[in-house]
């Protein structure tokens, strides 16, 4: 430790004169806001942020952290939910934020392609799509400060993977600066390409622990001409369900979005946010929102298709009631109802947050049977389960009980709930993180949980890629279990 302690200040010295004023900073105005993930369950401590505003910055920037040994920690708009862009508390790992790395560099509308940095916020790539005719199909509700990169490197999800799939399946190239320094540039698109591993799809999802992701290629689609948004009431998650396989026979490619949230969830959100209104007149113990969309080739016959699909779902007897959107304006409302609930959940206390997946036929019998079983192991709580039940992913949230001292509760009772759900989610051949990464937050549970063979390919690609563990380190992938744990 000695040894990189001497190092530091020759390190820190050779980092400025490469970046300048601007590109290193140790400054703690500067610095300590980035130190702490953005739900506030992680603070660290760093040697210092550096900001490269190219590639080739990186590239020097990474060889001179190898030549070194300080591990690099690297940062987009620091939006994560599981800890992953935040250094440990050592203060020896340098922050690498690649906001500065903000252009994109071209919209090809013909292609429906554009090459863009990893810096490029999701907001502004929405933006530059829809300035000509087209849209990038994957959005969230941290889509203002989320950024390219960051979505690559998390796989992230959002509510339009049902049509559209996860970032994985928005990715047509990557460029990422690996351990060595070395530039892997694969952002030239190319239909087919049989030339061995696909290695694009390595870094996505890798949480920044294989490589530096700096640019990349993505598909856009044609701009949605219209849309139509229905709000039913259930009387349970089982109908949803039902709903939801009616809907796609009905609807077929149309469906965009299909959420589901318990009469608590709605409730919350009514009670917290001003101005607030539930869409139907009476309540319900489940409400599903669903959203369907066209482009100009079908957008003449949408709203009849929308209205088509309630009645039937009225003669089927799936729904209790239902309406459609009446215009663009109620259609955002409906919306906001279904994106407030995490804030309107942290308004009324201690909370254990689960984001996890099990096959999408099974997720309504998943949440029907262990929302009781988490309630009656854990006397006083509340599970609630929301969110994309059209693709097997539920944010599965469990509220402490009345009294609760935030923070203490979280770090006794609220471990024991998180490994009791996530023993109930891969009992059930789920995943413990559907969208938002595993980070510091879950890599132990993972490690807990993890198919054996998997942990030991994953250990193995890391060892290969980062000999040295400079890469993110403690992120993502799981330490090896001791021989006698086996």
């Amino acid at each position: 430790m000695s040894g990189a302690m001497s190092k530091r200040p020759e390190f820190c010295d050779a980092a400025r004169q490469l970046l300048g004023e601007r590109g290193f900073t140790q400054d703690p105005e500067l610095v300590d806001p980035w130190l702490t993930d953005w739900r506030g369950r992680y603070t660290g401590r760093a040697l210092g942020m550096a900001s490269p505003a190219t590639t080739q910055e990186v590239s020097a920037l990474v060889k001179l952290c190898a030549a070194h040994g300080v591990p690099l920690v690297p940062q987009g708009g620091n939006s994560g939910m599981s800890g992953g862009a935040t250094p440990d508390d050592s203060g020896d790992a340098l922050v690498i934020s690649l906001r500065r790395m903000n252009r994109i560099t071209r919209l090809d509308e013909d292609a429906r392609e554009v090459t863009c940095e990893a810096g490029v916020i999701l907001q502004t790539l929405h933006e530059a799509a829809e300035a000509v005719g087209l849209r990038f199909p994957l959005t969230l509700g941290g889509k203002g400060s989320a950024t390219i990169g960051g979505l690559i490197s998390t796989n992230a999800g959002g509510t339009q993977v049902l049509r559209h799939g996860s970032m994985r399946a928005q990715v047509l190239g990557i460029e990422a600066v690996m351990a060595d320094g070395s530039v892997f540039d694969s952002l030239v698109p190319l239909k087919k390409d049989n030339r061995g591993f696909d290695l694009k799809q390595l870094l996505i999802g890798s949480e920044g622990t294989l490589g530096v992701i700096t640019g990349a290629t993505l598909r856009l689609l044609p701009a949605l001409a219209d849309r139509a948004v229905l709000w039913a009431g259930l009387d349970d998650i089982r109908a949803a369900r039902r709903l939801l396989v009616h809907t796609q026979k009905q609807a077929g490619d149309a469906l965009e979005g299909f959420e589901v949230m318990p009469r608590h969830s709605l409730d919350a959100v009514l009670a917290h946010k001003p101005g607030a209104r539930a869409p139907l007149q009476q309540a319900h113990e489940w409400h599903a929102l669903i959203e369907l969309a066209a482009d100009a080739s079908d957008v003449d016959t949408l709203h009849d298709r929308a209205q088509a699909l309630l009645e039937s779902a009225f003669e089927a007897g799936l729904v209790e009631d239902a309406t459609i959107a009446m215009n663009e304006t109620q259609a955002e409302e409906f919306w906001t109802l279904r994106d407030e609930i995490a804030p309107a959940e942290r308004a009324l206390g201690p909370a254990m947050q689960h984001d996890i997946s099990v096959p999408v036929a099974q997720m309504a019998e998943f949440v029907a049977e262990t929302v009781p079983q988490v309630e009656a192991h854990f006397p006083g709580v509340r599970a609630v389960a929301f969110g994309h039940l059209g693709d097997g992913n539920v944010h599965y949230h469990v509220l402490a009980p009345a009294g609760a001292v935030p923070g203490e509760w979280e770090a006794s009772q609220g471990k024991d709930i998180s490994a009791y759900v996530h023993d109930l989610v891969t009992r059930w051949g789920g995943s413990i993180s559907a969208e938002h990464g595993i980070g510091q937050l879950k890599r132990d549970e993972l490690g807990r949980l993890g198919d054996p063979v998997q942990l030991a390919i994953m250990r193995q690609v890391k060892q290969a890629l980062d000999p040295r563990g400079l890469l993110n380190p403690g992120k993502l992938v799981p330490l090896a279990r001791e021989a006698h744990s086996h």
